[in-house]
C-alpha cells in the first residue's frame, strides 16, 4: 500500500465518524485505522444499527466530502485533551488519553495506537474533520475531497480493545481505493468470493457442517467431505514417505507436566480448561503436537547416524479459539495438522529445508496454486538478546533459507524481527484464483524445544549434542486447506480431487440393471462413482448432477445398452465428449491422473 492510499483510507475513517457523529448524538467512538482494501471504526451507539444504516452513513460521508473540509493537525497536552474529550462523552479516548500519560502508550495494536513523542512529552495529536475532532496520530490527506472512491461494506461486533469484559462495539467496515475502477473491480471480486464461499458450498455439496450442539468450531464431515480430506491427506502422506519420511502416533491428551515442559501451560492462551481426574494429575486436550514428538525422541538413545530423523503425524489439536474468530474451516476449534518434525545436526538444515521445498513445490503444483511468495523470518541484529541458540547457526540459517528460496526463483520477501525467538522460519503466502491471499505452508527451525527438552545425540567424536529441530506442516491444517481449496476451486474440483468423479443418470428403469453393472465396473477400477437411478427425468438427473459440480455424468439409455459409444456431459462445458465403452475406464484414469 503507498502512503498516498493509506492517507486517504486513513481521512476517510475520519469522515465516516465524522458522519455518524452527525446522525447519531451521543455516538462513542473506540478505534478507526486502516486495514487491507479499506478502514473501518468501532463505534458504540446509542441504539444498534444494521446494515441498513450504511447506506445513510454513506451519504452523510458523501456530504462531508462535497464540503470540502481541511485536515487540521492540533497539538495539545494530555490534560487538556482528556478534559476535551471528557467534556465530549468519550470515555473510550479518555482511557486510550490516560494510558498514553502513564505508559507512554495505548497497547492496542492498530494504525490508531500513540507513542509520546520523546521530543514532545505529554503532547496529544488531534485532527479536525469540519467540526469532528478525533485524537489521532495521522497521517492524512490534506482534504477530504481527495479520499478517493469509497463504499460502506459490513458490520461486525468488536470488543473494545478486544477484551470480552469491555463493552461491545459495532466495528463499520469501510472499502476505499485511489479510483472507482479499482473500487469497482473489488467488489467484482467480492461478489464472485461469496459464491465461492466455504460455508455455502460445503452445504450445498454435502462437503461439511457446523451443528450447534456439537459445537462451534468443531465441522462434521459427509462421505464425500470425508473422501476430500481423504484424498488430500493421502497426497500429502506419499510426497513424504517418497522422501522418508516414516510415521509416528500420538495421543490426542496429556498431563499439564507435558506443557509445563514446553512452557506453553505459562504462555499459550487457547488452551482447553484442564480434564481434573480422581486421584490423577490434570490433563489437557493437546493444542499441538510437538512435545509428543519431543518426549517420543527423548526415549531412545540417538546416534549421529542416525540423523535426520523425518517423523511425521496427521493429527488433531483442540484450541480454545473465541467464538467471534471462528469461521468455518478456516478457522476451527478441531485442527487437523499434516505435521512433521525433523532431528538433525545443525549442518544437514539446509539439505533438509530444500527437500521441503521440493515437497512444497509439488504441491502447490498439484493443486493449482499457482501464485505465491515466501517471507524469510529473520531475526533483529540490534536485538540479539531476544534470541536463544548459537548465534553463528543463526547466521548460517537465515542465509541458507533465503539462499534456497531465491535459487528456485520464488518471489520472497525478508522480514527482520519477524523470526520466532528459538529460530528464523518461512512462511508461504498463496494467492487464490481470485487473488485473495492466504498462509499454508511453513517450515520452523528450532533450537529451544530440543533444549527444554534436553534432547541429544551422540556426535562422531562420542560427545553429546544437542540436535536442531525444523517443525513443517504443508497444509497447516486440512480443515484450513479444505476450506480454501474449495473456494480456489468454487467446489468444481479437477477430476483426481472430485469426491464423486463421475454419475450415472439412466433414462428409465429398463436401463437400471445395465447401469448398476457398470456402476460396479468403474468402482472396481478404482473409480468414485454414483448412480442416479430415480424415477426424475433425464433432464433434471443431469442438472442434479451439474448441481453438484460432478465432473462427468454419463446417460444410460437404448443406444448405450446396445453397446454404442458413452456421451460424457462434462461440467463446465457446453459440448459433450465421446467415448466408447471398452475405453471408459482407461479415460477416466488418465483423467484422474493429471494433477
Amino acid at each position: 500500500m503507498n502512503d498516498n492510499l493509506h492517507a486517504m483510507r486513513h481521512t476517510s475513517a475520519h469522515v465516516l465518524a465524522a458522519a455518524v457523529e452527525r446522525l447519531y448524538p451521543g455516538v462513542k467512538f473506540g478505534v478507526g485505522p486502516v486495514v487491507e482494501n479499506g478502514f473501518y471504526y468501532d463505534i458504540l451507539f446509542p441504539e444498534p444499527i444494521s446494515d441498513d444504516d450504511l447506506k445513510t452513513i454513506e451519504k452523510e460521508m458523501k456530504k462531508i466530502i462535497s464540503e470540502k473540509h481541511e485536515m487540521v493537525r492540533e497539538e495539545i497536552s494530555l490534560d487538556k485533551a482528556v478534559s476535551f474529550f471528557k467534556e465530549h462523552g468519550q470515555d473510550f479516548k479518555v482511557e486510550l488519553l490516560k494510558d498514553l500519560k502513564e505508559k507512554g502508550t495505548t497497547k492496542i495494536q492498530t494504525d490508531e495506537t500513540q507513542d509520546i513523542d520523546i521530543s514532545k512529552p505529554d503532547v496529544a495529536t488531534l485532527y479536525h474533520t469540519g467540526d469532528f475532532v478525533d485524537l489521532c496520530r495521522g497521517p492524512h490527506i490534506e482534504n477530504v475531497k481527495d479520499v478517493g472512491a469509497f463504499k460502506l461494506w459490513k458490520i461486525a461486533g468488536a470488543y473494545w480493545r478486544g477484551n470480552e469484559k469491555n463493552p461491545q462495539m459495532q466495528r463499520v467496515y469501510g472499502l476505499a481505493f485511489e479510483t472507482q475502477k479499482e473500487l469497482d473491480e473489488y467488489l467484482a471480486m467480492l461478489e464472485e468470493a461469496k459464491k465461492r464461499d466455504h460455508r455455502k458450498l460445503g452445504t450445498e455439496l454435502e462437503l461439511f457442517t457446523i451443528i450447534d450442539e456439537v459445537g462451534p468450531g468443531l465441522p462434521l464431515f459427509y462421505p464425500k467431505g470425508a473422501i476430500l480430506r481423504r484424498l488430500i491427506e493421502n497426497f500429502i502422506m506419499e510426497q513424504q514417505e517418497k522422501r522418508g519420511y516414516v510415521p509416528i502416533w500420538i495421543p490426542h491428551i496429556t498431563k499439564g507436566k507435558l506443557y509445563e515442559i514446553s512452557g506453553h501451560l505459562q504462555k499459550y492462551d487457547a488452551m482447553y480448561p484442564p480434564m481434573d481426574l480422581p486421584d490423577e494429575a490434570q490433563y489437557y486436550l493437546k493444542p499441538m503436537n510437538c512435545p509428543h514428538f519431543m518426549m517420543l525422541y527423548k526415549s531412545t538413545a540417538h546416534s549421529y547416524r542416525d540423523m535426520p530423523m523425518r517423523w511425521t503425524c496427521t493429527t488433531s489439536c483442540y484450541r480454545y479459539e473465541k467464538s467471534g474468530e471462528l469461521s468455518g474451516l478456516t478457522r476451527v476449534r478441531s485442527l487437523t495438522q499434516d505435521d512433521c518434525h525433523v532431528f538433525l545436526k545443525s549442518d544437514q538444515i539446509e539439505q533438509e529445508i530444500n527437500l521441503m521445498l521440493d515437497m512444497i513445490d509439488e504441491t502447490y503444483r498439484a493443486f493449482g496454486f499457482k501464485d505465491f511468495w515466501v517471507r524469510v523470518s529473520t531475526s533483529d541484529p540490534n536485538q540479539k538478546e531476544k534470541y536463544i541458540g548459537d548465534p553463528k547457526i543463526w547466521e548460517e540459517s537465515e542465509a541458507a533459507l533465503a539462499r534456497l528460496v531465491e535459487g528456485r526463483g520464488w518471489k520472497k520477501e525478508v522480514g527482520v524481527g519477524e523470526a520466532a525467538f528459538y529460530g528464523p522460519k518461512l512462511d508461504f503466502m498463496v494467492k487464490d484464483v481470485i487473488g485473495r491471499q492466504w498462509q499454508l505452508s511453513t517450515i520452523q527451525l528450532d533450537m529451544n524445544l530440543p533444549e527444554r527438552f534436553e534432547l541429544e545425540y551422540a556426535d562422531s567424536d562420542g560427545k553429546a549434542k544437542r540436535p536442531v529441530v525444523i517443525h513443517r506442516a504443508i497444509l497447516g491444517s486440512t480443515e484450513r486447506f479444505m476450506g480454501i481449496l474449495i473456494e480456489h476451486y468454487g467446489g468444481a474440483f479437477p477430476m483426481w480431487l472430485a469426491p464423486v468423479q463421475i454419475r450415472i443418470a439412466t433414462v428409465s428403469e429398463d436401463f437400471v440393471s445395465f447401469a448398476q453393472k457398470l456402476k460396479t465396473e468403474l468402482s472396481d477400477a478404482g473409480v468414485r462413482v454414483e448412480l442416479d437411478d430415480s424415477d426424475m427425468k433425464v433432464g433434471k438427473k443431469i442438472r442434479n448432477a451439474a448441481m453438484m459440480k460432478i465432473p462427468w455424468t454419463i446417460v444410460i439409455g437404448e443406444k448405450e445398452t446396445q453397446g454404442g459409444a458413452f456421451d460424457v456431459n462434462v461440467f463446465g462445458q457446453e459440448e459433450h465428449i465421446t467415448i466408447g465403452q471398452d475405453q471408459l475406464v482407461g479415460e477416466i484414469s488418465k483423467a484422474s491422473k493429471q494433477k
